[in-house]
């Protein structure tokens, strides 16, 4: 069964973007060096249009150790306020584009 999380207020949902397990000199990373991510996807938004500046398919930064965290189907996510959100993440062309 699939579940659906729809976040309230000025809280987003992100899907957490786990890190390469290997370097790019192809040195594998066992999970217990590695370093908590800070990387995801917004997956869906709550309804207070005021503070959330973040659209779901955004790339973004958060804070090491914030937000609540939960499985959905499998996939580990974060619940977390909008305002604790540090960046938007964009690749060179879109950033380009946006300016």
């Amino acid at each position: 069964m699939t579940e659906r999380v729809d976040p309230l207020g000025a809280r987003v949902l992100v899907r957490v973007l786990e890190d390469e397990s290997v370097t790019s000199s192809g040195l594998v990373i066992p999970d217990t060096a590695k370093e908590k991510p800070q990387r995801g996807v917004v997956v869906a938004v709550g309804d207070d249009d005021e503070l959330i500046k973040v659209k779901p398919g955004d790339r973004v930064l958060y804070p090491r150790y914030a937000g609540t965290e939960l499985r959905v189907d499998g996939v580990d996510h974060l619940v977390i306020e909008a305002t604790d959100l540090l960046a938007v993440l964009r690749d060179e062309a879109t950033a380009q584009a946006a300016a």
